[in-house]
């Protein structure tokens, strides 16, 4: 084993630049360490064992994942019995929630944080398995001096990660040895334990979770096809993907050409569309049949074994999936498919309390989104919106954390209560999340791991419980890269992503018009109807502003309508400023039916079924 000292040279000729022999996701985790983090190698840190009040928060929000895993955790310690490893599987924040390991080094195994209840987050505990698993989505071996902390060189770690059906890490498997072999090629076989256990374990979470639908288990041979395949995937009663597992289907996507494509872009597909296969084809799939019988060609030509399980309750007729959607989200599309898969997507991550971010270009519904997701869950306490783009630097920190009596010159006597303060007990959407500054996230992030707050020139933190939503129409990452956009504060808010469609590609446009029209009436307690020239010119353009643009474009048709009849007059000009094609398009449409009226405006008119002032109107327009 090396000595601390050179270990720590060793860390900074890297942090400078120096070409290292180790490991690529090594060089990577000390290099967050030290950028990222801003931790020192020269400053040991002991093991970080989290209060029993807050491991029991850990627990029982795991309590399922426990519960279904517990059978392959034992099997796994089984396998490595009288080898003095230790088995910890930590939640998608790095806390273990659950532990098995020989009672008898129960103090050195606590001393070493190998102990239930040990954070293992890269940020506090610099590199480690867990943390280096929780940021990269790999298996990885963290061996003895691999680690950033010289607390921690004596150990070594290997870890895998759990998904869960969507495709979102949610636990991380380690096992782990106090005195190993100096040889890293001595956990090779600890490696593929682990990653083994942990398919297993998604394999087990994803049978539990989708009772009602089939299940399909691919295999590239028979052998082990109905105990311990390769991946599977969860299908509803038209065919559709519901879930999967992330491991397994990951690999065999890669060996179909389908790289670049995360777990999450296959929920709602049809599996059609990657097999040769259908809904009615299952059956023959089923257990029972010869191994022959069940090969499965997947649309590149691969083929696999396959062996299909029945829905508990076998309903042959097709499933519509939107009577299982809470209404607040149902109502956001009308079989536009890119929104139905977000829709089921979101409605499965608002029964659990993590962190989502909501990507999409500005004024594409975000906040919609947002307050649907909220309202999915019950509602429960406020919802407290904050664009962070939209309040000044200097008065974001006490808008969000409120400040207390006399804080500072100017201050109310009374103090103020901050909006997170007010989201407690609810959600908390921060909107442009891209644009705090710096500062204020490090606030932010000890709030969201400490569930605390402190407001400005106050003594004491108050407890908080929220749910957080984030929205962002930038890509955090760039942010993340330019120093922009702290790191840890990105994995703590990014626990799972929904990434909304643009306006413009939306195959409910038709239905979006007419259900913000419906709004617009109620608000002027009037009516309205758009003529036939109007509403192909609406679902002509290209909505670079979305669903914003297109509420100001039927706010100012109504308010020039008459008689409650949105026409190409009534649009307003930008409209077609940017879109000089269609613009033409619909002008030489009109010049052309009013030469073929002979150039009679009222026999126009009726033609087309409008008054003669909206022809004249357009007519002045084009002089």
């Amino acid at each position: 084993m090396v000595s601390t000292l050179s270990h720590i040279r060793e860390i900074e000729r890297v942090g400078m630049g120096a070409v290292s022999p180790r490991d690529t996701p090594v060089i990577q985790s000390w290099l967050r360490c030290l950028n990222d983090y801003k931790l020192d190698p020269t400053i040991a840190q002991e093991a970080y064992i989290v209060p029993e009040f807050k491991l029991r928060e850990h627990r029982e929000q795991a309590e399922e994942l426990i519960r279904i895993g517990r059978s392959g955790l034992e099997a796994l310690f089984t396998q490595i019995a009288g080898q003095n490893y230790v088995l910890l599987l930590s939640d998608g924040r790095g806390v273990t929630v659950d532990f098995m390991g020989d009672p008898t080094f129960d103090n050195q195994l606590r001393k070493a944080g190998l102990y239930l209840g040990s954070e293992w987050s890269e940020n506090r505990a610099g590199t480690c398995a867990v943390g280096a698993c929780i940021v990269s989505g790999e298996p990885v071996i963290i061996h003895q001096d691999d680690h950033f902390d010289t607390s921690h060189i004596g150990l070594t770690c290997t870890a895998a990660p759990v998904y869960d059906t969507l495709g979102d890490l949610t636990a991380v498997l380690d096992i782990s040895q106090l005195r190993s072999p100096t040889a890293k090629a001595s956990q090779q076989l600890a490696l593929h334990l682990v990653a083994s256990t942990a398919r297993r374990i998604e394999l087990a979470n994803l049978m539990t979770r989708t009772r009602n639908d089939w299940v399909l288990r691919l295999a590239r041979s028979p052998e082990f096809l109905d105990v311990d395949p390769d991946a599977a995937i969860a299908l509803d009663g038209s065919g559709r993907i519901t879930g999967l597992t992330h491991g397994g289907f990951g690999a065999l996507a890669r060996s179909m050409n389908m790289r670049g494509l995360a777990t999450r872009d296959f929920l709602g597909q049809p599996i059609s569309e990657i097999f040769d296969i259908d809904i009615d084809d299952l059956p023959r799939f089923m257990r029972g049949r010869p191994n022959g019988e069940r090969l499965l060609r997947a649309r590149n030509g691969l083929v696999l074994f396959a062996s299909a399980i029945a829905p508990a309750v076998n309903i042959r007729a097709p499933k519509v999936p939107e009577p299982r959607l809470p209404r607040a989200l149902r109502d956001l599309s009308n079989g536009d498919a890119a929104m139905e898969r977000l829709q089921i997507r979101a409605a499965k991550l608002a029964a659990r309390d993590i962190p989502i971010l909501i990507q999409g270009e500005t004024g594409s519904g975000k906040e919609y989104l947002a307050r649907a997701i909220h309202d999915s869950c019950g509602g429960n306490g406020n919802f407290v919106a904050v664009n962070c783009a939209a309040i000044p630097e200097h008065l974001i920190e006490s808008e969000l954390f409120g400040y207390a009596s006399g804080a500072f010159t100017g201050a109310s006597q009374k103090g103020k209560r901050g909006l997170i303060e007010e989201a407690s007990g609810g959600t908390l959407f921060l909107d442009e999340i891209g644009d705090m500054p710096l500062g204020l996230q490090s606030r932010l992030l000890r709030v969201l791991s400490e569930n605390e707050i402190q407001a400005i020139g106050a003594l004491k933190s108050k407890p908080v419980r929220l749910r957080v939503l984030s929205a962002s129409h930038r890509d955090l990452t760039d942010l993340v890269k330019d120093g922009r956009f702290r790191q840890d504060l990105y994995y703590r808010l990014n626990a799972a992503t929904v990434s909304l469609p643009a306006l413009r590609e939306r195959e409910d446009l038709g239905w979006l018009i007419d259900q913000m029209l419906r709004r617009i009436e109620k608000e002027n307690g009037a009516s309205y109807r758009i003529d036939t020239a109007a509403r192909a010119a609406l679902l002509a353009h290209d909505w670079p502003g979305n669903l914003r643009e297109l509420s100001n474009v039927l706010r100012v048709a109504a308010a020039l309508s008459e008689d409650g009849v949105l026409d190409l007059a009534c649009l307003p000009d930008h409209l077609f400023a940017g879109d000089a094609t269609v613009a033409s398009g619909l002008d030489d449409d009109l010049r052309q039916a009013l030469r073929d009226c002979g150039d009679n405006v009222s026999a126009l008119a009726r033609k087309l079924g409008v008054n003669r002032s909206t022809i004249h109107r357009r007519l002045n327009r084009l002089n």
